[in-house]
C-alpha cells in the first residue's frame, strides 16, 4: 500500500490528526494507497514554512529562479515513464495519453515560466512638463494558495504553481484528493533540483477540510483554483471579506459548431478527439455538437461509426482509446445524465452502458456515448457532465446556432468549423467564450490568456496574465 504524505518545508510529514483517506485505482476499483486528510494545523505548518522561505525566495535573482524551474522541467522529463504510469494508475487515463500529453506539458509549464519571468518587464512613464518619471514595480504577493483538479493532475497542478513560484511567491498547494500521486512525487524532484525548503508546500486532503483551511487562512494572499462552478462560488464567498486575489477556472459546456463548408475529414477526426479525450474529462471538450442541416445525416453516420471503433480498455494497454473514469461516484453521476437524457426524449445512438474489462471487472469503465437531441434546453445540454458523452443536433442558420451556443450559463471555450473568413470573424466576436478555436481544437500557446466568462470563472491564466495575477503592481513617482 502506497502511503502519500504532506510535503512541507522540503520534507514529508504525516497529518497531525493522523486522519487518512483511501486512494482508489479507477482501473481496478481497488484501494491502493492512503493520503492525509490535512487539517488547519497542517496548513498552518505549511504557511509557517512558506512565510519563512519567502524573504529569501522573493529576492532570489530572476536568473536563479529561472535556472531552478528549468532544472525541475528537465527532471520531469527524465522521470517521464514513472510519472506517466503513476498518473495513469491514479486517474484512470490511458498511459499513452499521460506519456504524450500530461507529463510533457507539466515539464513545459516549468520551462515556459522559467523563461518567461526573465522577460517580464515593468513599465515607465515620463511626466512631460513635470520633471518626473513614473515606473511600476511588480512585486510578489507572499504566500499563495493553489488548488488543482483531478482530470489533468500534474499538468494543471504545475500550471498553477509554476507562475506563482516564478514571480517570487511561496506556495501552499492542494492537489485533488482523488489524484494525489504525481503531486506527491514532484516533491522529490523539487528537492533534487535544489528548490529551497518551504518555497513549495503540498498538503493533501478533502476540499471541505484542507481546501477550506487554505481559502480561509487570513494571511494567504491569493487563491488560484480550477474545478467546479459551485465550489468556485463558495471560494469567492469566503475570500471576498479578506480581499484575496482570486483566479477561478470553472466549468464548461462547450459548443462544437460545424458548418457544411468545413474540411470534413479533418473536422471528423478532431471532433472525435475533442469529444472523448481523457474520457471526456477535460473542461474544454466540445460536449454540445451542432451540425449544419445540409451535412447532418452524413456527419451522424460517420461520427457514430468512428465512436463505435474506440476501444475501452485498461489504461496500461497501449491500444486503449478510452480508460476508466476517475471514480465510482463520478461514473454514477455521468450514467445519471445519460438516463436523464433518455427520459427527455434523447436518442442514444451509441454507448450509454458500463463496460466490463476482462480481469478488471470492478473498474469504472463507460462506453463513449453519442445522444441525438431535439432541444438545446434539455438537461444534458445545459449542465456539465464531464464524461465521455456528447450530444448532437442540427441547425439551419448562423443566428440560430449562435443563440443556442450562448444559451448556457457557461462560457469557457467554443470550436467553430468553417472555411468562410467573414463568418469566422463574425462568430468569434459573437460567441460567449474565453477561447474560440477555428478549424482546430486544443491548440495551445502558453503565451495566450486562458479562462472563461459567465459561470466558467473569473481571471485569466497563461503567459504574462499569470505573472500579473501573482504579482502586485506598485507605482513609484520620482521628481527630478
Amino acid at each position: 500500500m502506497e502511503k502519500i504524505k504532506n510535503f512541507i518545508n522540503g520534507q514529508y510529514h504525516d497529518p497531525i490528526s493522523k486522519e487518512w483517506l483511501d486512494n482508489y485505482c479507477p482501473a481496478t476499483g481497488a484501494i491502493y494507497g492512503s493520503i492525509p486528510n490535512s487539517s488547519k494545523a497542517d496548513v498552518e505548518n505549511a504557511y509557517i514554512a512558506a512565510q519563512s522561505a519567502f524573504p529569501n525566495w522573493s529576492t532570489t535573482s530572476l536568473e536563479e529562479r529561472s535556472r531552478l524551474l528549468i532544472k525541475i522541467s528537465e527532471l520531469i522529463e527524465v522521470n517521464l515513464e514513472r510519472l506517466s504510469e503513476a498518473e495513469s494508475k491514479d486517474n484512470g487515463k490511458p498511459v499513452n495519453l499521460a506519456r504524450r500529453i500530461d507529463i510533457p506539458r507539466a515539464a513545459s509549464n516549468f520551462r515556459f515560466f522559467g523563461n518567461a519571468i526573465t522577460q517580464f518587464s515593468s513599465e515607465s512613464h515620463e511626466s512631460i512638463g513635470h520633471d518626473a518619471i513614473n515606473y511600476t514595480l511588480r512585486q510578489p504577493l507572499g504566500v499563495v494558495g493553489c488548488i488543482s483538479p483531478w482530470n489533468l493532475p500534474l499538468y494543471l497542478f504545475t500550471w498553477k504553481i509554476v507562475p506563482a513560484l516564478a514571480a517570487g511567491n511561496c506556495v501552499i498547494a492542494k492537489p485533488s484528493e482523488i489524484t494525489p500521486m504525481t503531486a506527491y512525487l514532484l516533491g522529490d524532484i523539487c528537492n533534487e533540483a535544489g528548490l529551497p525548503p518551504g518555497v513549495l508546500n503540498v498538503v493533501h486532503g478533502l476540499g471541505t477540510t484542507t481546501g477550506q483551511a487554505i481559502i480561509e487562512h487570513p494571511d494567504i494572499k491569493a487563491i488560484s483554483f480550477t474545478g467546479g462552478t459551485k465550489t468556485g462560488a463558495h471560494i469567492a464567498k469566503v475570500a471576498a471579506p479578506m480581499f484575496k486575489k482570486l483566479s477561478l477556472e470553472l466549468g464548461g459546456k462547450n459548443p462544437n459548431i460545424i458548418f457544411g463548408d468545413c474540411d470534413y475529414e479533418t473536422m471528423l477526426d478532431t471532433t472525435l478527439r475533442s469529444s472523448f479525450s481523457n474520457q471526456g474529462q477535460i473542461c474544454l471538450c466540445g460536449s454540445r455538437i451542432f451540425v449544419e442541416a445540409s451535412i447532418y445525416d452524413r456527419f451522424k453516420a460517420d461520427f457514430v461509426t468512428k465512436v463505435k471503433h474506440l476501444r475501452v480498455g485498461h489504461p496500461s494497454q497501449e491500444d486503449s482509446d478510452i480508460g476508466a473514469l476517475v471514480s465510482e461516484a463520478h461514473l454514477e453521476k455521468v450514467m445519471g445524465y445519460i438516463k436523464m437524457a433518455a427520459k427527455e426524449n434523447g436518442k442514444i445512438l451509441c454507448g450509454g452502458h458500463r463496460v466490463t474489462v476482462k480481469d478488471y471487472e470492478k473498474g469504472y469503465y463507460l462506453e463513449p456515448t453519442v445522444i441525438e437531441i431535439s432541444s438545446n434546453d434539455c438537461t444534458i445540454n445545459q449542465e456539465e457532465v464531464f464524461g465521455p458523452v456528447v450530444t448532437i443536433m442540427p441547425f439551419n442558420s448562423e443566428d440560430e446556432v449562435v443563440r443556442m451556443a450562448n444559451s448556457v450559463k457557461y462560457g469557457l471555450s467554443a470550436t467553430l468549423w468553417t472555411n468562410d473568413l467573414k463568418r469566422t470573424m463574425r462568430m468569434s466576436h459573437q460567441l460567449e467564450a474565453g477561447i474560440v478555436w477555428v478549424n482546430t481544437w486544443m491548440m495551445r500557446d502558453l503565451r495566450t490568456p486562458f479562462g472563461g466568462t459567465k459561470s466558467s470563472g473569473v481571471g485569466r491564466e497563461g503567459g504574462f496574465e499569470a505573472l500579473r495575477f501573482f504579482t502586485e503592481p506598485k507605482n513609484v513617482c520620482i521628481k527630478y
